[in-house]
């Protein structure tokens, strides 16, 4: 199950929760305010290139480049 970053958009608590791909924001809550009006965040990840020596971020400092 992967981390999902979200913003609380009532009180701007930040908070992270593991949750199912096929979890529903709709569900998802404040651990703060308990509101239900927050907004799910864009976070960096890292990658491993299988060696188990170096990881490295997926996002360049310069953010993302590319796509359509």
């Amino acid at each position: 199950m992967p981390i999902y970053e979200y913003i609380c958009l009532k009180c701007s608590e930040q908070f992270s929760l593991l949750q199912r791909v096929t979890g529903d924001q709709k569900e998802t809550k404040c651990p703060k305010c308990s509101s239900g009006d927050v907004k799910k965040m864009l976070s960096s990840f890292c990658c491993s290139s299988g060696s188990g020596k170096s990881i490295s971020p997926a996002v360049s400092a310069g953010g993302f480049s590319g796509g359509g």
